[in-house]
């Protein structure tokens, strides 16, 4: 395998960001030295730091802290994700990418960003919007399995999400339940742009080893069997058919139930095995839309805009995502 010897670089399936904890609380930006670096194109101006008050924490991930915070004058709820001055150098080089991403895209299935401010200390506070109901990952931990119609709505948002981002020549690279956010108006957005790939030219190369292993195409694991000259859009895709496979099975779906993955498995059951496929009781629809998303070539996947036209997401009714 092309990649094996890089296989201690890679996380398997990152813990939510409550379970992770930095070497010191971050504190929030202060009022008078913070100093704007985006402005958001949206029709919602500007906020800076001197605006909000911090509520409590939401987590802690990857370097940094997020807070949910109060808009002092309106009261609007927002979510602030600080990382830290004296960060990892990849840390930061991956917060600079999702910077440069939110200032690209504007659409409803994408997390909105508000503003962006970096201190002298080096720290960087994003201001995105809040997403109250959490992440697909803590629905199907609160709520159990989804349905199908559940599924066809949320299949219907991302791969809204994704097709605007394609078409922008934007990768995510990193599409996982914990990345995907709702909010209670049941919209479903992406989020979490910091191993995302923006590509510059055609023939730009897209397989670099990174991610959440267990949410990676056949391709990434090994580009010299299952495609070399991939663009990189159709890893995406193959990562949305797992995810809705979790959320229908309950478990991931290359793993029995409760098994924890380790990247000799999860590579040896991605690239040499079967693609999981769905139990008895499936609708044909959903089956065939799963094996659009799940074909190991990744040149028989269907694209995002070709999969919103699939009888499982275009003639399904609209519905909730949960029952509250």
């Amino acid at each position: 395998m092309a990649l094996v010897r890089e296989r201690r670089q890679v996380n398997l399936r990152l813990p939510e960001l409550s379970d992770r904890r930095p070497r010191f609380p971050l504190p929030l930006p202060p009022n008078s030295t913070s100093t704007g670096i985006i402005n958001n194109n949206s029709s919602t101006s500007t906020i800076s730091c001197n605006d909000i008050e911090k509520l409590h924490v939401l987590g802690h991930g990857n370097g940094g802290t997020v807070y949910k915070v109060r808009h002092k004058r309106n009261s609007q709820i927002y979510a602030l994700k600080v990382v830290h001055g004296d960060s990892d150098p990849l840390v930061r080089r991956q917060i600079y990418r999702e910077i440069e991403i939110l200032r690209r895209t504007d659409s409803p299935n994408i997390v909105k960003c508000h503003g962006v401010y970096e201190k002298p200390s080096g720290d960087i506070a994003i201001t995105m919007e809040y997403m109250d109901l959490g992440t697909l990952d803590s629905l199907l931990q609160k709520y159990g399995t989804f349905n199908e119609t559940k599924l066809s709505n949320v299949a219907r948002q991302v791969l809204n999400g994704l097709s605007y981002l394609h078409a922008q020549k934007i990768i995510h690279r990193d599409i996982k339940p914990s990345n995907l956010l709702v909010n209670k108006a049941m919209e479903v957005k992406i989020a979490d742009f910091g191993v995302s790939k923006i590509m510059h030219r055609t023939l730009d190369a897209c397989n670099s080893y990174v991610g959440t292993c267990a949410y990676m195409s056949p391709e990434r694991f090994d580009p010299d069997t299952y495609g070399a000259n991939y663009n990189g859009y159709a890893a995406d895709i193959w990562s949305l058919g797992l995810i809705l496979l979790e959320l229908y099975l309950g478990h991931f779906p290359f793993l029995p139930p409760g098994q924890r993955p380790d990247w000799a498995t999860l590579m040896c059951a991605i690239c040499f095995g079967d693609p999981p496929s769905l139990p008895e009781g499936a609708s044909e629809e959903f089956r065939d839309f799963i094996q659009c998303c799940l074909q190991k070539e990744s040149g028989k996947r269907w694209t995002a805009a070709q999969l919103l036209s699939h009888p499982f997401v275009c003639n399904a009714p609209r519905s909730d995502l949960v029952d509250l």
